[in-house]
């Protein structure tokens, strides 16, 4: 095309780029409140967006974006008008004007815009209420981005059916899809760091004789947190509020299993087994709550089905009726492995070898020969699975 060998400068439009990335940086985040009609509506003048319900909504009102997405926005309009303005000494025709609007706005949004959130998606200190809020954000500017194909075509004035040309479609959404795409990503695994850091906090007491009847302290701030988290996912896409709570709920039932079977524990009494099962009991309450709408009756409560029938199993030593359903695929115990079963029985059999008094007493001396036959038929079993 004619301006493709055009000498220019493209200082100007350099330091507009810059300018959005700035806005971009500094954004805090928040949502934008407005607590009169006149900010409401210099919003609307800025960006397009409707909304019934926010419409005729009390004030202050609240807007779902932060105020990055109304002045990135404002500032890719400027873009469009300052490459207009550079145009007008080329002599092009319409369809070619619009033809280069598009490119550089595309050059723009796929290169410069989403280098920038790339970068900031990826930053270390990036929280998560702040991941979710970007996420968020680029919902908006995607569907923002249809506006601005109106915009280049109000500017131009090319009609590509009237002529019998075509449009050359804006790259916005596809980019905006996949920066969001991984911002869900990094909010998966933040969620799963701050779950792993409420886990370290745990202090069980494996060789408690009896539990105080009430969930342990972290478990009930870890509960806490998440409800308060996924009150912050209500402008997310239902999908990804669900997966990021039903990741949460797995990688919580995950970790109190590897503690319990892990290496570090070497004995455990039927106490400590009450006191984790008090955890669980109020794990299983969150995941009843529907913290996130849209599940299915009872699909969040089965992430904790294997933690929940293997202390069922123990705590209720039902070792009879585990054996005579092993197998048939639908037991009640049908999610418990002899492996598994069998590294607790020897736990808690060197819990009770502690003990050294209570071998003389029969009720004790039975219980022991009872666990030997439990575990010597875990092993059986175990042994033909493997």
């Amino acid at each position: 095309m004619r301006y493709a060998t055009t000498a220019f400068s493209v200082q100007p439009l350099h330091d507009l780029l810059l300018e959005v990335r700035d806005h971009y940086s500094e954004d805090n985040y928040h949502q934008v409140q407005v607590d009169t009609t006149r900010e409401y509506e210099q919003i609307l003048q800025v960006f397009p967006y409707s909304s019934e319900a926010l419409e005729k909504a009390p004030l202050p009102r609240r807007f779902p974006f932060s105020l990055m997405v109304p002045k990135v926005y404002s500032q890719v309009k400027e873009f469009i008008h300052s490459c207009l303005r550079f145009s007008d000494g080329l002599n092009l025709s319409q369809s070619e004007r619009d033809d280069m609007l598009r490119r550089s706005t595309n050059v723009l949004l796929t290169r410069t815009l989403a280098g920038c959130l790339t970068t900031l998606v990826r930053r270390p200190g990036l929280s998560l209420l702040q991941l979710i809020q970007v996420t968020i954000n680029t919902i908006y500017l995607e569907q923002a981005s249809v506006y601005l194909e109106d915009v280049i075509t109000e500017l131009t004035g090319y009609n590509p059916k009237q002529e019998g040309g075509v449009h050359s479609r804006l790259q916005g959404r596809s980019m905006f899809k996949d920066v969001r795409a991984e911002t869900e990503q990094q909010i998966y695994m933040q969620l799963q760091t701050k779950i792993d850091e409420f886990l370290s906090l745990a202090a069980y007491d494996w060789l408690l004789a009896e539990s105080d009847g009430t969930a342990s302290p972290y478990l009930v701030d870890l509960i806490y947190f998440l409800n308060s988290t996924f009150t912050a996912f209500t402008n997310l896409p239902a999908k990804v509020a669900q997966t990021a709570c039903m990741s949460a709920c797995q990688h919580i039932a995950r970790g109190l299993l590897a503690v319990l079977l892990g290496e570090e524990v070497k004995q455990l009494s039927l106490g400590a087994l009450q006191q984790l099962n008090l955890d669980v009991i109020q794990c299983e309450q969150f995941a009843a709550s529907e913290p996130v709408a849209g599940f299915e009756e009872g699909a969040l409560q089965m992430c904790f089905a294997d933690l929940r029938q293997l202390l069922d199993l123990v705590l209720e030593w039902d070792w009879t009726t585990y054996f005579q359903e092993y197998g048939t695929g639908d037991g009640r115990y049908g999610r418990v492995s002899p492996a598994r079963a069998a590294v607790i029985v020897e736990k808690l059999r060197e819990a009770d070898k502690r003990n050294m008094f209570s071998v003389l007493k029969k009720a004790e001396r039975d219980r022991k020969k009872l666990q030997e036959t439990v575990l010597r038929q875990l092993r059986q079993l175990a042994g033909k699975e493997l």
